[in-house]
């Protein structure tokens, strides 16, 4: 019953062709070799680097230019006579003796010579000088130095009351618009000698701060051994201690008022419940025990400004 091979020659003939021309698929290698290509093109398009040359030729920006150097060249001398009266707080002076500089029997530390940064701050040099000139209807003569900071700075020119040693509210004196310029704040207190306007330090009177007219004239000098860095960028450093370190260090080494550890506790719990008193009775703290006033002041002429031999 089987097909022999004599019967293929009995079909029709259209029959022979279409088995001989069977549909053959494309082989599997030629598509996948069109797809790899395709495949390929589209990773290497996507993988390419950016051109370097490109990147190369685009310009950096320029560095900023450096900040100008700080002119601390010395435009004006300046000296404060310093001296202890010990019978300013005895109950039995005489009435009305209330005036420093009318002390009796004084006893001289010696004299600092300050050279000045004009060129820096010159609305603070300016009147820093006025108040040593008394131009500026009063003056720094007579007054105390009121706080010592053992190892640090001790602090002077307190408005006030005259007959409690402190500096009378001038008249005479410019704003000062250095407290609103940053160059002003970039010198800090990094060695002992150093002349600074006191802001964060300030202890003037609220009501006095409260006058149209009020002028901050109280400032502070490192006495070192060390940097003060608790005063950079809060007070404004505008001159420098030229002659007279010893007696900044005699000055330093004056005893002062420090209270107990119980006591500051007290006066720490008191503050935190809001009693006003206890900044009063801070007000005390770091007084010298002894009366260290300014005997004299004044300007020093310079015949040509120059530079201060050791810069802060």
């Amino acid at each position: 019953m089987g097909f022999s091979s004599t019967a293929t020659a009995f079909l029709p003939h259209h029959h022979r062709r279409r088995r001989r021309r069977l549909y053959r698929p494309p082989t599997p290698t030629a598509a996948v070799t069109r797809r790899s290509l395709l495949l390929l093109s589209s990773s290497s398009t996507l993988s390419l680097p950016p051109p370097l040359s490109l990147a190369a030729a685009a310009p950096s920006p320029p560095p900023p230019p450096p900040p100008p150097p700080l002119d601390t060249t010395v435009t004006d001398r300046v000296y404060l006579d310093f001296s202890i009266c010990p019978t300013y707080f005895r109950s039995d002076r005489p009435l009305g003796a209330s005036d420093l500089a009318a002390c009796e029997a004084p006893e001289p530390l010696g004299r600092l010579v300050l050279g000045l940064y004009g060129k820096l701050v010159p609305i603070t040099v300016s009147n820093f000088k006025a108040m040593c000139t008394a131009s500026a209807g009063s003056s720094y003569k007579g007054t105390l130095v009121h706080k010592i900071f053992p190892g640090q700075f001790f602090v002077a020119g307190r408005q006030g009351r005259r007959d409690k040693g402190e500096v009378k509210p001038p008249t005479g004196l410019a704003r000062n618009v250095d407290t609103v310029d940053s160059r002003a704040f970039v010198l800090g207190h990094s060695r002992p000698g150093l002349v600074s306007l006191c802001l964060s330090e300030n202890d003037d009177d609220e009501v006095i701060k409260l006058d149209p007219d009020y002028r901050n004239v109280e400032f502070l000098i490192t006495t070192g051994p060390g940097p003060c860095p608790q005063l950079n960028g809060r007070n404004i450093v505008f001159g420098a201690v030229l002659e007279g370190l010893d007696v900044l260090t005699t000055i330093a080494s004056i005893p002062t008022y420090k209270p107990s550890e119980r006591i500051r506790q007290f006066n720490d719990f008191a503050q935190f419940l809001g009693d006003e008193r206890a900044q009063s009775a801070r007000s005390i703290w770091n007084r010298p025990l002894k009366t260290i006033y300014i005997s004299d002041c004044g300007e020093l002429k310079v015949a040509k400004p120059s530079l201060s031999p050791s810069l802060p």
